[in-house]
């Protein structure tokens, strides 16, 4: 058995006492055992002791099973014994999980076929429960960055483009190119993708090509759509027109790419990462108003201050 037969879960998205419909595997020495089987359940304190232990890289479920892991997140999503506290960490953590599998995949068109339940899940969450968005964006409860950011940048857009009145299909669009808008990073060394502190001159050549990189690779899928290429290509793109790699401005970038720009930016600001302490939310949103107004379109600006004002006021 290999790495690419299991996915990684956390226990925190199994409840305590509910029968379970998959096996559960423990990674020990690099070898999967089978640690709960179909049917059984884990008691109430057992489950706390190991929630606190559960660093994100001990227990899997089999890659076959991944279906049935999903119908029992939506089945906890339905559930009204849970709060919707409880519900967004349930979603966000095993999103997480699956995602880790989706950006390692090869096939990028398999993998953006696999993402849709997981927008589709948070578009329907945020609609049942639109005051419980801040939750899903401070559990973050390992250290996976790239899936991390990636699923923070697509919940602020989806925030976002409600607010700009899309309809569902276009969130669901908007939630996909947001969630892979850096999917060109898979081209660029890990070296500069993991260093700690500035990259040099021809390191941030090299970073640089990631939005022509991402580029690439979806137009080697020819259903994937302009919107969610243009999600990956513009987003380093400025409405003053300063930005790469086209120097595009103002209209002429994507409205997709637009709300990228922002999101990004400003998750990138609020996140804790090895190089940087995480400037405070209003902070963050004042250098963007103040400082760096001139690389986005100042309609969205005005748009993602009410974004954040809602989760604020929840």
């Amino acid at each position: 058995m290999d790495n690419n037969s299991y996915f990684r879960i956390r226990l925190s998205t199994i409840r305590p006492d509910k029968v379970t419909t998959f096996n559960i595997y423990i990674l020990i020495d690099g070898k999967y055992y089978l640690y709960l089987k179909i049917g059984d359940r884990i008691s109430n304190g057992k489950i706390e002791t190991l929630h606190n232990r559960d660093t994100g890289d001990s227990f899997f479920v089999r890659t076959s099973d991944k279906e049935l892991y999903r119908a029992w997140v939506r089945e906890e999503m339905n559930s009204n014994q849970l709060t919707p506290e409880q519900k967004a960490k349930i979603l966000r953590e095993s999103s997480i999980a699956i995602m880790e599998d989706l950006f390692e995949v090869p096939d990028v068109h398999q993998a953006l076929d696999d993402a849709k339940p997981i927008v589709a899940d948070f578009i329907d969450f945020m609609e049942s429960h639109p005051e419980s968005m801040h939750f899903m964006l401070s559990l973050s409860g390992h250290d996976f960055y790239t899936y991390n950011h990636s699923l923070d940048v697509s919940i602020y857009a989806l925030g976002l483009g409600a607010v700009l009145g899309y309809d569902k299909k276009t969130l669901e669009e908007l939630g996909l190119g947001s969630l892979f808008h850096d999917v060109g990073k898979r081209n660029v060394s890990l070296d500069i993708l993991c260093k700690k502190g500035p990259l040099d001159d021809a390191e941030w050549a090299q970073m640089k090509m990631h939005a022509t990189y991402g580029l690439q690779i979806l137009n080697q899928h020819p259903d994937v759509s302009d919107a969610i290429k243009a999600a990956a290509f513009e987003h380093h793109e400025s409405w003053e027109g300063n930005g790469y790699p086209q120097q595009i401005r103002g209209q002429e970038i994507h409205p997709f790419a637009r709300i990228v720009a922002l999101t990004d930016t400003y998750d990138a600001m609020t996140t804790q990462r090895s190089y940087n302490k995480p400037m405070s939310p209003l902070d963050a949103l004042t250098m963007m108003k103040e400082k760096l107004a001139g690389r986005y379109d100042p309609e969205m600006l005005k748009a993602m201050h009410s974004v954040l004002f809602k989760m604020r006021a929840a």
